[in-house]
């Protein structure tokens, strides 16, 4: 196994690692979006250690949606939306986007809530948390645009009457079937993993990296996860950085 740091040699071997792929799966955290400007929820300057009258974890939660409508929304929209969609695609998403391009990833699992994959141009993209980008109403069923939630003040209502929830998966509230069966697939039949920029800490989410069996598990990150005991190559480092750097 290479140990933790980000040298040229260890970009060269993570190169050649990913030329040699031809089912590279990419599973990330919100350590991957920092660098488009989206806090880390638990960085020491991310969500999590910031002053509100209720912790993020609660304000975040299904319980905190019905009981504590607005107050949600005001921290959504402030916290969370505000960030998202001002956000745009760094080296890390639009190396993706080129790796999938080229025939060499196969997907994207990821636990951010952003977008900024797709909008870098990635296809085959399994959000585990969902999408700020998508809303839906709770009485009808009705998508809703994200402008639309943007532009509302207050708690936004469907046309129904309804209110509009995002379409993203709060504490509490369970990951969604299909798209939990997509990752857990292509993480299978992947010959390469990559884990990048994420804590390791959010289940279920994290346990599906355990169903990987391929060749190579490399893990880029700024701090130890669970899963660097496994890994064949440890880098420590920014992961648009990191990516950014690879020539294929």
């Amino acid at each position: 196994m290479s140990e933790r740091n980000g040298g040229i040699h260890m970009k060269n071997e993570l190169s050649q690692i990913i030329s040699q792929s031809r089912s590279l799966v990419f599973f990330g955290g919100a350590g991957v979006s920092t660098e488009s400007g989206i806090p880390d929820f638990r960085s020491v300057d991310g969500l999590y250690n910031q002053k509100y009258d209720y912790p993020p974890e609660q304000m975040l939660s299904h319980t905190f949606f019905e009981r504590k409508t607005e107050d949600f929304y005001r921290f959504y929209r402030d916290k969370i939306l505000s960030y998202a969609v001002s956000a745009k695609p760094n080296a890390a998403h639009k190396k993706l986007a080129e790796l999938e391009e080229k025939g060499i990833l196969s997907a994207v699992v990821t636990q951010n809530i952003d977008g900024l994959h797709q909008a870098a141009g990635s296809k085959n993209v399994f959000e585990l948390h969902g999408s700020v980008l998508r809303n839906y109403c709770t009485r009808c069923g009705k998508s809703c645009g994200v402008d639309y939630m943007i532009k509302s003040e207050g708690v936004p209502h469907c046309s129904c009457g309804g209110i509009i929830k995002p379409d993203v998966v709060l504490y509490e509230e369970a990951l969604d079937d299909r798209t939990v069966r997509g990752a857990v697939n292509a993480i299978a039949s992947a010959d390469t993993l990559i884990i990048a920029g994420t804590s390791m800490v959010v289940y279920p989410a994290a346990g599906l990296v355990n169903y990987f069996d391929g060749k190579h598990l490399v893990v880029i990150n700024m701090s130890p996860t669970s899963a660097d005991s496994r890994a064949d190559l440890l880098i420590c480092g920014k992961v648009g950085e990191v990516l950014g750097g690879v020539e294929i």
